[in-house]
């Protein structure tokens, strides 16, 4: 029987997610997990006021469409940055955004960077959209600034990928190396710079918002420190001129009725989101603890995780993961060459984090 085909570069794609879903495991385990410190969500919740808003917009607005101009969201964004509502741009997550940046700035066959092991969702819109993927590796731990410059302008690239604070690593660099970064790329080249954790981020690491730098955009998030993964809201602040471009080809109602309400109360609420940076603070210290207590180094973090170098090669780590996962745990690791060596664990809420306290010992001994 004929049936319709997908175009030669999607029918040469494998059929798979960037991640694999804690949910999936569940259905593959049989079981719920009973510590789940592997997405980087906020484990602690969002914002009581967050809460409010959506129960008041499941009442009143769901029968709604969303207003597409994401108005009321953009201009108190752009009141939190210190920029115009039309240097922002709001989507489905920063997913969403990245995939409409790579479909917008470059075109079939360029050239676009990024780190090997660093935020593979950013791949698989790259090879979605068939652009050529160029990485270089991570150094001690880091995203090497050098090395992403060096081959920006080797490739005559059109996007340059960079996450500050890290992920999967932690890690960051303060605003004056990443400011040195930013003039060193060539000018046609544009930046992505994915500070999807600049909430939870020490001061000195967020480079003040300059858009007159005109081939930068700077992407922020809801999911992580505001604790609205399952909603999907993200936004980007850069130029006038280049936001415009994204206006002519985003999902115009990609972000509903509750999830721009539910962000707008949670921007507002600066209370919540201080306590949260406490609980996060006391979190990673206590991930800290339990990695040195079982031989495992700790990587200073500036994010909702701490990834744990286990001191052997990537087959190790990745048995640890697996052996974690048969008990009831679910974590994530780097993948790239040099940091697989590691595994990564969400800050979670205290009893989640005593059970991986309990399990991390057996499951190092099975791991051998």
């Amino acid at each position: 029987m004929c049936m319709p085909k997908a175009n030669p570069l999607v029918a040469s794609l494998p059929a798979s997610t960037p991640f694999v879903g804690p949910e999936r495991l569940e259905r593959q385990n049989g079981r719920l997990f009973k510590a789940r410190i592997g997405a980087n969500e906020c484990n602690f919740g969002a914002s009581p006021k967050a809460i409010e808003a959506m129960d008041r917009a499941a009442r009143e607005d769901v029968w709604k469409y969303c207003d597409p101009e994401n108005w009321d969201l953009r201009q108190a964004l752009a009141a939190h940055c210190g920029v115009t509502p039309d240097e922002i741009v709001v989507g489905a997550g920063i997913d969403n955004l990245l995939g409409t940046t790579v479909r917008i700035f470059s075109d079939v066959g360029d050239a676009i960077i990024n780190s090997d092991g660093a935020y593979p969702t950013f791949n698989y819109h790259v090879n979605g959209y068939g652009r050529r993927l160029v990485t270089v590796p991570y150094r001690h731990d880091k995203e090497d600034l050098l090395a992403l410059s060096e081959a920006a302008r080797r490739e005559n690239a059109k996007i340059v990928y960079l996450s500050n604070p890290d992920n999967p690593m932690g890690t960051w660099w303060d605003a004056a190396a990443i400011e040195g970064f930013i003039a060193g790329l060539p000018s046609e080249t544009l930046l992505i710079l994915d500070e999807a954790y600049g909430e939870l981020a020490p001061p000195g690491v967020l480079p003040q918002i300059d858009t007159g730098q005109a081939n930068v955009i700077r992407m922020r998030t809801f999911s992580k420190a505001y604790g609205l993964a399952g909603l999907r809201v993200g936004y980007a602040i850069g130029p006038a001129e280049l936001c415009t471009e994204y206006h002519k080809v985003r999902d115009h109602f990609g972000v509903n009725v509750m999830a721009q309400k539910a962000a707008l109360a949670a921007l507002a609420d600066t209370e919540w989101l201080a306590q949260l940076t406490t609980q996060f603070e006391a979190a990673r210290r206590h991930i800290e603890r339990i990695g040195v207590a079982n031989g495992l180094v700790p990587i200073p973090s500036a994010t909702n995780f701490v990834t744990l170098d286990c001191g052997r090669d990537g087959d190790f780590a990745m048995r640890l993961l697996q052996e974690l996962n048969a008990r009831d745990v679910f974590i994530r690791k780097p993948m790239g060459p040099g940091i697989d060596r590691c595994i990564r664990v969400s800050c979670g809420l205290p009893h989640e984090l005593d059970y991986l306290e309990a399990a991390l010992p057996e499951a190092l001994h099975a791991a051998g």
